[in-house]
C-alpha cells in the first residue's frame, strides 16, 4: 500500500496559545493537560494522525521552553542572545517520531558572527533550556546528547569541522556520532543556520563509500528477535520475562534499516515515514521490501503507543516493553511476528550490502 501525507493536521489535542505561559513549571502543567487529552482521545487505527499529535505537542512545548530561556536569561542581566542561533533536536524528535514520554536530545548551532560575550551566554544558556526541559517533563540525556554539552553546541563553522573529523574517523563512536546527527532538525531559532548544517552533512555523506560501510557496520547490530524456527524470543528473565522489547526488538532496527537506505540513495529527509515514502517514489531500492517496510514501522510506532506505561507526577513514563497479556491477542501478535520477518529480512539485505562493501575495500 502506497502511503499517504504522514503529517496531515488530525487535532487530537487543542492548540491553543502557550505565550501566557510564564514558568517552567506552568509548562509541565500544560503538557500534563495536552497528554490526557490525547490519552482520552478516540485514536483507533489512526497512527498517522496520533503519531503527528504527539510530535506536535513536543515541538509547541520546546519552543516555548527556548522562549521561556531566552526570557529567563534577560531577567537574569544576560540580555538577549548576542548573535543568531537554531535549537535543534535529533533521536526521536528529530525523527517526529516521540511517544508520549519522551527524554532530551537536541543541540545548538551559533552562528559565526564575533561577538565577546557570545561563548559565556550560551553555556549558560544550554545550562538553563535543559534544566527548563527538564521540568517540563523530558528528562536529560544519558548519553550527554544535549545543548549544554559542547559537544552538541557548537558554531556554524565548528560545527563543520566536528562533521569533517566524524567523517575521517570509521571507528565505532565517531560514527555513531554521525548517525545520530542525520536525525537532525530544527525546532527554534536561526532555519537558515540549520540548512547550512544540513547542506554540510549531505555534502560530506553522499557519494563517501567508505563512510557507508561504516554506517552498515554500525547499523547491523540489533537484538534478537525471532528463533531458527521464526518464533518471537521475549525476555527470558527479569521482571519483563514473557514481555516484547518493542523498541529496540522492532522499532530501532526499523529505523536504523531506513536511515541507511536513505543515506545510501541521497534522501535527505530526518523521520523514518519520509524517508520510507522518499524512498518508494524513486524506487529506490526494491518496492517488494520497501512497502512492507513502511506499513511494519506503523505497526511498530502503534505497539510502542501500548507498551507498559506508568504515571509519575502528572507524566508518562514506559518500560517499552510490550506485555505478555497484549501478545496473547491474536490481531496484534500477528501484526508482531509479521514485522520481525520483515526485520530479518531487512537485517540479510544490510549484511549482503556490508559484505560486498568490505569485499570491495579487501
Amino acid at each position: 500500500m502506497k502511503p499517504t501525507d504522514s503529517y496531515t493536521d488530525h487535532s487530537f489535542v487543542s492548540h491553543e496559545d502557550l505565550s501566557q505561559i510564564r514558568s517552567p513549571e506552568a509548562l509541565r502543567a500544560k503538557r500534563v493537560e495536552m497528554q490526557r487529552e490525547l490519552v482520552e482521545a478516540e485514536v483507533g487505527r489512526d497512527i498517522l494522525g496520533w503519531n503527528a499529535s504527539i510530535n506536535d505537542m513536543h515541538d509547541r512545548l520546546m519552543k516555548h521552553a527556548v522562549e521561556l530561556c531566552e526570557r529567563e536569561m534577560g531577567e537574569a542581566g544576560f540580555g538577549p542572545p548576542p548573535v543568531s542561533y537554531a535549537f535543534v533536536v535529533f533521536g526521536s524528535a528529530g525523527r517526529q517520531e516521540q511517544t508520549l514520554w519522551s527524554d532530551q536530545d537536541n543541540g545548538l548551532i551559533l552562528s559565526d558572527v564575533e561577538h565577546i560575550d557570545k561563548q559565556s551566554y550560551f553555556e549558560e544558556f544550554g545550562r538553563r533550556l535543559t534544566d527548563i526541559l527538564e521540568i517540563t517533563g523530558y528528562d536529560k540525556c544519558e548519553g550527554k546528547v544535549m545543548c549544554s554539552e559542547p559537544r552538541w553546541c557548537r558554531t556554524s563553522s565548528e560545527w563543520a569541522s566536528q562533521l569533517e573529523e566524524w567523517r575521517g574517523d570509521l571507528s565505532w563512536e565517531p560514527v555513531r556520532y554521525l548517525i545520530i546527527a542525520s536525525d537532525l532538525r530544527h525546532i527554534a531559532g536561526d532555519m537558515d543556520l540549520a540548512d547550512k548544517w544540513r547542506r554540510d552533512f549531505y555534502d560530506g555523506v553522499r557519494g563517501n563509500v567508505a563512510l557507508h560501510a561504516a554506517i552498515l557496520r554500525n547499523t547491523v547490530r540489533h537484538k534478537k528477535t525471532l528463533n531458527v524456527l521464526g518464533q518471537v524470543v521475549t525476555e527470558r528473565f527479569g521482571d519483563h520475562a514473557g514481555d516484547f522489547d518493542v523498541k529496540y526488538g522492532m522499532y530501532i532496527p526499523l529505523v536504523n534499516a531506513a536511515r541507511c537506505f536513505a543515506l545510501q540513495h541521497d534522501v535527505e529527509e530526518s523521520s523514518t515515514l519520509k524517508r520510507l515514502e522518499r524512498l518508494i517514489q524513486f524506487e529506490a531500492t526494491s518496492l517488494p521490501l520497501l512497502e512492507p517496510t513502511y506499513e511494519a514501522f506503523l505497526t511498530a510506532l502503534r505497539l510502542r503507543g501500548l507498551t507498559e506505561a506508568t504515571e509519575h507526577e502528572g507524566l508518562l513514563e514506559s518500560s517499552g516493553y510490550l506485555l505478555s497479556d497484549e501478545l496473547k491477542k491474536k490481531e496484534q501478535f500477528y501484526e508482531l511476528r509479521d514485522g520481525l520477518i520483515l526485520v530479518r529480512k531487512l537485517h540479510r539485505v544490510l549484511q549482503r550490502q556490508l559484505r560486498f562493501a568490505e569485499r570491495r575495500r579487501a
